[in-house]
């Protein structure tokens, strides 16, 4: 099996994962609402309601980002998966809109928590759930450096914190005298919620922009090329990801006497190296004699 054919399944798998344990949570927490009728309960509860609804959106825009380049798309649906993740920043914005709302309410009219004890064991439940979800998402995202399967990890990271903020804010609401603790958790997790979607856009939005890699990536890359006995210096880097997918460029420094055939053959070894370094990458260089003037608008790295 290729590289790029096992992390197609990997990513697939997780989207189809996080689709099965949000529906799971949904159920879990809708019940215990109804029973405790907590604002923190319900705010955890539509935050997974989203969740399902990104995770779905997820699953549709990575397999859009799988399919194979054609005719339209020379390079690929790669970023079908930074759309797929500003649509997850605007759905999870609104989420948290919603809870400010009802945690608003509450504080204005406070209302008691009831049967705190069976939305904490909900809870426990949830966070049991969600840490292999966000434990497997990990993995995924190590082996595929996936931006939509990255994108869906952090707010079910933020889930993390939403339910352990949930079982603080059930916990203290039992006592008399603290029914404020409730929507002020609320309001809480409402925050960490838009801090996640801002992370997720902010990623998104780079890589739409063509952004190029962190610099010690990119440093990685020259030596790569440079370890070549062939080649003399290189220029004009560039890199982006699209989705889970880089695409390396770069032009060569060879020796100006060397035939086309050699320098052709150079050229392919050096390629070969840098996928190697970056598996499932796509990688272009151009050939330049050494030592003639190079005018570019870019720097020379």
């Amino acid at each position: 099996m290729t590289s790029t054919t096992h992390n197609d399944r990997l990513m697939r798998r997780a989207t189809y994962a996080a689709v099965v344990v949000a529906l799971s949570l949904i159920t879990m927490k809708a019940a215990a609402f109804m029973v405790t009728g907590s604002v923190a309960m319900l705010a955890t509860l539509f935050d997974s309601v989203l969740d399902m609804a990104a995770s779905v959106l997820n699953l549709f825009a990575v397999r859009a980002a799988l399919t194979p380049a054609d005719h339209d798309h020379r390079f690929g649906h790669g970023k079908a998966e930074a759309m797929a993740g500003l649509g997850q920043a605007t759905i999870i914005v609104l989420s948290a809109l919603y809870i400010l709302w009802e945690a608003g309410a509450r504080l204005i009219e406070p209302t008691p928590v009831s049967s705190s004890g069976i939305g904490i064991a909900v809870t426990i439940i949830a966070i049991g759930f969600t840490l292999a979800l966000v434990a497997y998402q990990t993995k995924v995202v190590r082996e595929t450096n996936s931006l939509a399967i990255a994108a869906d990890s952090i707010h079910y990271k933020g889930d993390l914190l939403m339910n352990l903020a949930v079982i603080a804010a059930l916990g203290l609401s039992a006592f008399p005298g603290f029914t404020w603790a409730d929507p002020i958790f609320g309001i809480l997790i409402a925050a960490f919620i838009i801090y996640s979607a801002w992370q997720i856009a902010n990623q998104s939005v780079q890589q739409l922009m063509d952004q190029e890699l962190p610099e010690e990536e990119r440093e990685k890359i020259r030596a790569v090329v440079l370890s070549d006995v062939e080649v003399q210096d290189m220029h004009d880097l560039r890199t982006r990801m699209a989705g889970n997918k880089l695409f390396i460029q770069f032009h060569l420094e060879l020796d100006g006497n060397m035939t086309l055939t050699k320098a052709h053959e150079v050229a392919d070894r050096v390629e070969a190296s840098v996928r190697s370094a970056f598996p499932g990458s796509e990688v272009l260089s151009h050939q330049d004699p050494a030592g003639v003037e190079i005018i570019s608008e870019f720097e020379r790295t």
